[in-house]
């Protein structure tokens, strides 16, 4: 990686926060004395030290290590937790994210320095130097000797003097043979891009055989980048160009999407949750891809809608906003607590047409009556592989065996839920994943079987400028290094008439 390229990712993070030190060292805690006992996963007991970005971190990399928690959930938590100012919140985030998407590069440089090997080391300990070789090698603001200072004193509070030894002891060695971290010239493609890019080789291979090598060398490269921050307008309360007024009066680097309609990307401002125009309902946060399904589907005002998978709300209520709030929308999902998020979208954005409903998806149909929606939306259950830039740490958690039993629940649900669609009605099919067999394969495979249904063309005026064939087929495969969105799937299908 360049150095435009290290620094890039590491000031989107940094834009509109407080000033760091020189040379980007946050919080230091070289002059901090040790604590006293620790516990065996870690952690110091004392809450007397005030903890530091990259201890916030840690804790998030421990947890996500031992635990297989995802990552976007826990570091919200720990974040909350610790109360860290703005600039080292946005530290612990980059440290979180990038150390677990470059995971596999950094332990395969790293075995070389652990004598004993990465994986007889204790949790925290791994995890603490996979930490800091990210901030040695991926990242150029920080200093070396502040990334080792800070590294030892965590591992003299959380550990030992012989772990503190150790670590100091091998991110020395680190440094001195930075020049010497290359890859191996020798490697094929599928080791090549898997480790160049860090992700599985399983996944690497099965992308080259569906996509080639070069694209799928984009998507692992796009797949590293930070994500835009995307906002979806709620037009029942104003236009997309007042609210994009609206956030640049107030200060916001803000741009209206190229991508989706209602979509505004927005840059520096942090967690949008907390700008007050969320809780009024002014807009929600949603990433652009995501907002193309409300516009594939097309609902119109008066219309019975039903969303199959629908926690935690963001697609139900575009499609409420679309619809002006008249009609009907019921937004199903399996699990209970989920009902509640669903029903807080709705209340905060003023909609009242939404009823949810919890139950297995597969199972609508008994529910509801034969042929009584005039849309369908199944935004199915999938393997997630079109969102990794938001979660890192799912590329590593993912198996390939999962795929096939993914397909065969996405298959089960579809087999039942087009029973309730009116004829002439549309029923959209989408995932967040860039998997043939989920996506065409799955459509392919459903047509072949029910005859009553065609692909419709998907709306001229929003589908066209992302690829003007794939609109008119019905079909559109985002992926995630065209539009920095979110890799995602749509199809249009139409029942037709009796």
């Amino acid at each position: 990686m360049n150095n435009a390229t290290k620094k890039m990712r590491y000031l989107i993070l940094s834009t509109n926060k407080p000033s760091r030190p020189q040379g980007g060292h946050t919080n230091s805690q070289s002059a901090r004395k040790p604590s006293a006992p620790k516990s065996s996963s870690g952690a110091a007991k004392s809450s007397a030290v005030k903890r530091s970005a990259r201890d916030a971190a840690l804790d998030v990399l421990i947890r996500v290590e031992e635990n297989q928690s995802y990552s976007n959930l826990l570091l919200n938590q720990v974040l909350q937790k610790h109360a860290l100012e703005r600039a080292d919140a946005g530290l612990a985030t980059e440290l979180v994210y990038g150390t677990i998407g470059r995971q596999n590069t950094i332990d395969f440089f790293l075995e070389r320095f652990v004598s004993k090997g990465l994986a007889k080391l204790e949790p925290w300990v791994r995890c603490l130097l996979r930490l800091s070789f990210y901030q040695l090698h991926y990242l150029d603001r920080i200093p070396d000797h502040a990334v080792v200072s800070e590294a030892v004193n965590i591992a003299k509070r959380r550990g030992h003097q012989g772990i503190s030894g150790m670590v100091n002891g091998v991110l020395r060695a680190i440094i001195r043979s930075k020049d010497e971290l290359t890859l191996p010239a020798a490697l094929g493609d599928v080791k090549r891009i898997a480790l160049g890019h860090s992700h599985p080789e399983w996944l690497v291979r099965r992308w080259i055989r569906q996509l080639g090598p070069q694209l799928t060398e984009q998507i692992c490269a796009a797949n590293n980048e930070p994500p835009h921050v995307s906002i979806r307008a709620n037009a029942r309360r104003r236009s997309r160009l007042e609210l994009l007024e609206q956030l640049q009066a107030s200060g916001l680097s803000a741009e209206a999407s190229d991508l989706a309609p209602a979509g505004i990307l927005v840059q520096g401002a942090g967690n949008m949750a907390l700008v007050p125009g969320f809780q009024q309902g002014d807009f929600s946060i949603q990433d652009e891809s995501s907002m193309l399904v409300a516009e594939a589907l097309d609902p119109r005002p008066g219309m019975k809608v039903l969303d199959c998978c629908a926690a935690p709300g963001g697609k139900t209520t575009h499609i409420a906003e679309k619809m002006d709030d008249v009609g009907q929308i019921w937004a199903c999902d399996l699990h209970e607590h989920k009902q509640k998020l669903i029903a807080d979208q709705a209340e905060r954005l003023g909609l009242s047409s939404i009823q949810t409903l919890v139950t297995d998806a597969a199972k609508l149909d008994e529910h509801f009556a034969a042929e009584s929606f005039d849309r369908i939306l199944l935004d199915a259950p999938c393997s997630g592989l079109g969102v990794i830039r938001r979660k890192p740490d799912l590329k590593w958690a993912k198996q390939e065996a999962e795929i096939d039993a993914i397909c065969e629940t996405q298959y089960a649900i579809l087999s039942r839920v087009h029973r309730l669609l009116k004829p002439g009605g549309v029923l959209v099919y989408s995932t967040c994943t860039i998997e043939q067999a989920e996506n065409e394969g799955m459509v392919e495979r459903f047509l072949a079987e029910h005859k009553e249904f065609e692909l419709a063309p998907l709306p001229a005026d929003v589908f066209t400028e992302i690829d003007s064939k794939a609109a008119a087929s019905g079909m559109v495969q985002i992926l995630p290094q065209q539009f920095h969105s979110d890799g995602f799937f749509i199809a249009r299908l139409r029942k037709r008439d009796a």
